[in-house]
């Protein structure tokens, strides 16, 4: 499974990645004065990339993350 991860840092909340999202799991908010973009609901995010390629500060990258093993608790 992909999931974007956002360099709050850099970021500069444009907001361009969350236009470009079709799932709507990216949103804008404002901590310190600064709008920056967060992954709000990542079980829904389908992992399309989307948002990595239409970010125009190169601030997303895409992460694989482990899949969960089967059978465990």
């Amino acid at each position: 499974m992909l999931l974007p991860h956002i360099d709050t840092e850099r970021c500069t909340g444009c907001g361009w990645c969350v236009a470009a999202c079709p799932p709507r799991v990216l949103s804008l908010e404002v901590v310190a004065w600064r709008k920056r973009s967060v992954l709000h609901d990542a079980p829904a995010c389908t992992g399309c990339s989307l948002c990595e390629r239409r970010c125009p500060f190169g601030v997303i990258t895409m992460n694989k993350l482990p899949r969960p093993a089967s059978g465990q608790a």
